[in-house]
């Protein structure tokens, strides 16, 4: 007996196009205080009315406001092990 069904096609994953509020900060690294405090000054992206009750941040949005943050000048504390 043979099986004369069509294969699936295997798919890429699909990257999101909205991330939500309560996972902005695992996105950019910040706590959710600082998010707000940003938010508010003007200095992070904008929430995005994705219905009636529901906000998000567009990821690349996100994306890019992270890299367009200045590169660090802080160094490593002499003797600290670094992680890579």
């Amino acid at each position: 007996m043979t099986d004369d069904k069509p294969k699936r096609q295997a798919f890429a994953p699909v990257k999101p196009l909205y991330v939500d509020p309560a996972q902005a900060p695992d996105v950019v690294r910040l706590p959710p205080s600082t998010i707000y405090e940003l938010e508010h000054a003007g200095l992070f992206p904008r929430r995005r009315q994705l219905s009636g009750r529901r906000v998000g941040f567009l990821l690349r949005e996100l994306e890019e406001w992270a890299e367009s943050r200045p590169v660090s000048t802080i160094l490593p504390v002499a003797g600290k092990k670094v992680e890579a």
